[in-house]
């Protein structure tokens, strides 16, 4: 996989990848994502187990709509991709979602919550409905597979910040922590990413952009996921 993209958003040609542009450009927006209060809190050991209980219902409704979107990257990548090995990254991510959603309700009934009980707040219906738009056969792959790799990226950041040294992870949440944030996880990120560079390297400057959008805009449905799991849409 090629490491490398030309970046044409900013009108001139360079050696660092698009998506490091993007981290870096953007890299405020970003940490407050990966580095949200709710984070924080789970990394300290402050968390408000109240809050966890409401990103674990959250969080499996969101997966349930994430599968189908997961699908339909697969299928822009069978339709779009020039490289085969694309799908094969991609269908072992969408292997994983079948245990992913038996680990929530496993957890689930740990903690007590009911999750046929769970009603979907405006933040995740909002994030579910903007899954859906980019399902839509309009949307070109790379733009698609940028959005992937974002939500999983945000996820193992955000977890792996959790198991760093010196954290104060209540033992009842570092198997959530280590679910995500562990190294193979970030391995199977760092895949998706390379799938994306490859992807804008040889994109028009206008699908970069829209990429780029797209980008930011999953930067700011997690940071308002995270928002609602605490209970502050005002965040």
């Amino acid at each position: 996989m090629e490491e490398t993209a030309k970046i044409s958003v900013t009108g001139t040609d360079s050696n660092i990848p698009v998506t490091e542009t993007w981290l870096r450009k953007h890299r405020l927006i970003y940490d407050g994502a990966t580095r949200h209060p709710f984070i924080v809190s789970i990394r300290d050991g402050s968390v408000d187990f109240s809050s966890f209980k409401r990103w674990l219902g959250q969080d499996y409704i969101f997966v349930r709509s994430f599968v189908p979107f997961v699908a339909s990257i697969l299928m822009k990548s069978w339709k779009e991709s020039t490289d085969e090995s694309d799908m094969e990254v991609i269908l072992g991510g969408m292997a994983s979602l079948n245990d992913e959603i038996n680990w929530f309700k496993n957890e689930a009934s740990k903690h007590h919550v009911s999750l046929t009980s769970v009603v979907p707040q405006n933040a995740n219906i909002n994030y579910c409905r903007f899954l859906e738009s980019l399902m839509s056969s309009e949307i070109e792959y790379p733009v698609a597979i940028t959005a992937f790799w974002a939500i999983e990226s945000v996820y193992q950041q955000s977890f792996a910040h959790c198991l760093e040294e010196g954290n104060r992870v209540p033992q009842e949440l570092k198997e959530t922590c280590e679910r995500w944030g562990n190294e193979g996880f970030g391995a199977y990120c760092d895949s998706l990413r390379g799938i994306v560079d490859l992807c804008l390297q040889k994109a028009s400057a206008e699908v970069t952009a829209k990429a780029e959008v797209f980008f930011l805009s999953v930067v700011e449905h997690e940071v308002e996921f995270w928002n609602m799991s605490i209970g502050d849409a005002s965040m």
